[in-house]
């Protein structure tokens, strides 16, 4: 008896014979068949764990595909964009950093941040570009003195009446020769020399009558104002590192390094009017250090002021990098028109007024930014913008000028 066909199991389904060309055998194609299996892609798999690859890091383990075993051109490639990150996305972040304010900050905010420079990135970028710039500018800059301030020097060193009225006398009587010759506008510049020689002269002569006073009463002379160092007092004495040196207390090396340190800040004080460049390039090295530990505080004060806002510490950390990313931008455009002004004041004298206006413009440019940067940050009205603008604009400004003064001050003595 035949089983129905309904019942009787479905037969396997033949493979597909690969269609030949007119003339070729079976063999053919079974050799045409291995090639293609044999020329097929492999797929990559993680080294470490064996997971395929996706991408140019595991996503099982995450180790990266690329390791150090390759040529240094690609590894020293790789160090330049961790570091710097410049790729094309450096152009795509500088122009809304300086032209339109709170952008980038808005942007990182809503999550497009991929197609522009990360904001330490960008800090740290333009801060090394700026302070270079800086340092490069007051290497050209010429601190040497004008006549009428040697004249002043030479004056303040006088050590008897007969010399300052000497010094006084001579400068004067060269300033008139001067005024005879002097082209039309130049007489202001020569009476103010004059005005500014009789005053130092007039302030030695004190000075050198209060010593007399003092020596006829047998009491020490008072310090000399115009001494080259430093001139404080200690136990009624003026202070020496060798005769009369400070005493902080506590060990005694604390003491020979407190008073060296002086002694090498009363050596540079004397160096400072004839040559200041070596101190101020040490303190305009020191600032990139400064400002970035008094980032945080300025980030501190976003969060004081907008407490009510509700936004997290950090939302204010990429306010005060993109802040301070702008402010390097705009100190290295600065420096840049300053010193096209300085070339073209005797290449182009054409040149220098539109120099000064764009530099008069830039200069206004960067307290505006910030002020519009933080209304389109915060979404406040202009008036409490403005207060609040106000608040932390004093309050970072006085930190700026203490921690500045402070890095002059470690410059002095450790330059």
């Amino acid at each position: 008896m035949t089983t129905p066909a309904a019942d009787q199991a479905p037969l396997d389904p033949l493979p597909p014979v690969p269609l030949m060309p007119p003339g070729a055998t079976p063999h053919d194609a079974e050799f045409s068949a291995r090639g293609e299996a044999a020329t097929a892609p492999v797929q990559a798999t993680c080294a470490n764990c064996g997971t395929t690859l996706l991408g140019p890091h595991c996503y099982a383990c995450g180790q990266p595909v690329k390791g150090m075993v390759r040529h240094l051109s690609s590894i020293l490639a790789d160090a330049a964009d961790t570091i710097l990150n410049i790729d094309s996305r450096i152009f795509r972040t500088l122009w809304p950093l300086y032209f339109r304010p709170g952008y980038l900050t808005n942007e990182y905010f809503e999550g497009r941040r991929v197609r522009y420079v990360t904001p330490f990135r960008l800090y740290f970028f333009l801060s090394i570009l700026a302070f270079f710039l800086m340092q490069f500018a007051i290497g050209d800059a010429n601190f040497g003195n004008s006549p009428q301030e040697d004249v002043v020097d030479t004056i303040g060193k006088a050590t008897t009446v007969e010399d300052v009225a000497k010094q006084r006398d001579a400068a004067i009587a060269g300033l008139r020769k001067a005024d005879s010759t002097a082209p039309v506008g130049g007489e202001k510049g020569i009476e103010k020399a004059t005005k500014r020689i009789e005053k130092k002269a007039e302030k030695r002569l004190e000075y050198l009558k209060k010593v007399e006073d003092a020596k006829a009463r047998g009491e020490s002379a008072p310090p000399d104002p115009d001494s080259d160092g430093l001139n404080f007092e200690i136990a009624g004495r003026t202070w020496d590192p060798k005769t009369n040196p400070v005493h902080i207390g506590g060990p005694k090396f604390l003491d020979d390094k407190a008073n060296q340190l002086l002694e090498h800040a009363k050596e540079n004080l004397g160096k400072l009017g004839k040559d200041p460049r070596p101190l101020v390039t040490g303190a305009i090295s020191v600032l990139p250090q400064v400002l970035f530990v008094l980032m945080p505080l300025f980030a501190l004060l976003l969060k004081i002021v907008y407490v009510f806002k509700r936004r997290l510490y950090m939302e204010h950390i990429i306010v005060a990098l993109h802040s301070h990313a702008f402010i390097f931008q705009s100190l290295f455009l600065l420096v840049l028109v300053g010193l096209a002004r300085a070339w073209a004041q005797g290449a182009a004298p054409w040149l220098v007024g539109w120099l000064n206006l764009l530099l008069f413009l830039m200069g206004w440019w960067l307290p505006i930014y910030l002020f519009l940067m933080q209304k389109r940050v915060y979404r406040q009205g202009w008036f409490m913008t403005t207060l609040k603008f106000g608040f932390i604009g004093t309050c970072y400004t006085v930190l700026i000028a203490f921690c500045a003064a402070a890095a002059f001050l470690v410059s002095l003595a450790t330059v």
